[in-house]
């Protein structure tokens, strides 16, 4: 851990500032770049790199920087550290901050292509992102994933609200929001000090986020195209997510073009798979598949 080095970045996107993270081993060079993206309700930092009391391994990006990468995370507009403004932060509003992001990756590292992770809606910014910048992501893993949210139980409780989010850019969270978050699929995945120490980090932020991605999962999707992603894919599901169904995910993995793709579905894990009880199963198959060899029959 003490080998690990944390900068911080600002990245332009109009008027808007976006609070960047980064965290790499000293003394590693030209470390592949894992741009990590943040979902709708906390920022990149308290979702990917949590520091829990008494516990030692619930960064992700302690992990796999530890692991030989050069990790990277964003607050989007309207979240963590970044401008609030009078947005709400969808998915397009999510693609064109990514771009910002990645034009400060590849001053600071030279690099122009980066592997991409991310979580619920974060994973549909990433995809999203990777559809229009397909130069620029050489694997992906969507984690918590939705395409069409047809069935999805979390989905289709979340559109009671939908009005709501139509005509307001943000909503509140608290303390018994963040800690839903954990036990709302399935209670016991999750260690109960993670999501209070979540709540904790989060709400320094103010007790606001923005509404668009919630608007988006709930009355616009698919919004994106699984045949115009070309880069391997890993579809990360946990059993008891309840933001989409199986066959909704398997229905967009048959339409992926690339044949280097991966489904994974975990035991015992729910909607924030990197923070639950087996993380550490969901972490070695990421890693794997972020390593694995290229074919040799393309």
């Amino acid at each position: 851990m003490s080998d690990i080095r944390a900068d911080e970045y600002w990245a332009k996107k109009g008027d808007v500032d976006l609070f960047m993270f980064r965290k790499r081993l000293t003394t590693l060079n030209n470390a592949p770049v894992l741009f990590l993206v943040h979902g709708s309700s906390f920022s990149g930092p308290t979702g990917f790199d949590l520091q829990v009391p008494g516990r030692v391994d619930y960064s992700l990006m302690d992990r796999f920087a530890e692991a030989g990468f050069d990790v990277w995370t964003l607050d989007h507009e309207g979240y963590g550290r970044s401008s609030r403004t009078d947005g709400n932060s969808d998915i397009a509003s999510g693609v064109e901050d990514l771009k910002a992001g990645f034009d400060v990756v590849t001053r600071e590292t030279g690099a122009t292509t980066a592997l991409f992770y991310g979580s619920s809606s974060g994973a549909l910014r990433a995809a999203a992102f990777a559809e229009a910048r397909p130069e620029a992501v050489t694997r992906l893993v969507l984690d918590a994933f939705v395409w069409t949210g047809k069935d999805a139980p979390t989905l289709i409780k979340r559109a009671e609200n939908l009005e709501y989010f139509r005509t307001h850019n943000t909503r509140p969270v608290d303390r018994a929001f963040f800690e839903s978050i954990f036990t709302r699929d399935k209670p016991g995945t999750s260690e109960q000090i993670v999501a209070e120490t979540l709540a904790k980090t989060e709400l320094q932020y103010g007790d606001t986020v923005p509404t668009g991605t919630y608007l988006d999962m709930c009355a616009n999707l698919p919004v994106v195209d699984p045949t115009k992603i070309t880069c391997p894919v890993m579809i990360v599901r946990g059993e008891h997510d309840g933001v989409a169904t199986e066959e909704d995910l398997i229905n967009f993995f048959r339409l992926l073009p690339n044949m280097d793709k991966q489904f994974a579905v975990f035991a015992g894990q729910a909607h924030v798979t990197p923070l639950g009880l087996n993380r550490r199963r969901f972490w070695h198959a990421m890693e794997a598949f972020l390593t694995l060899p290229d074919r040799l029959d393309k």
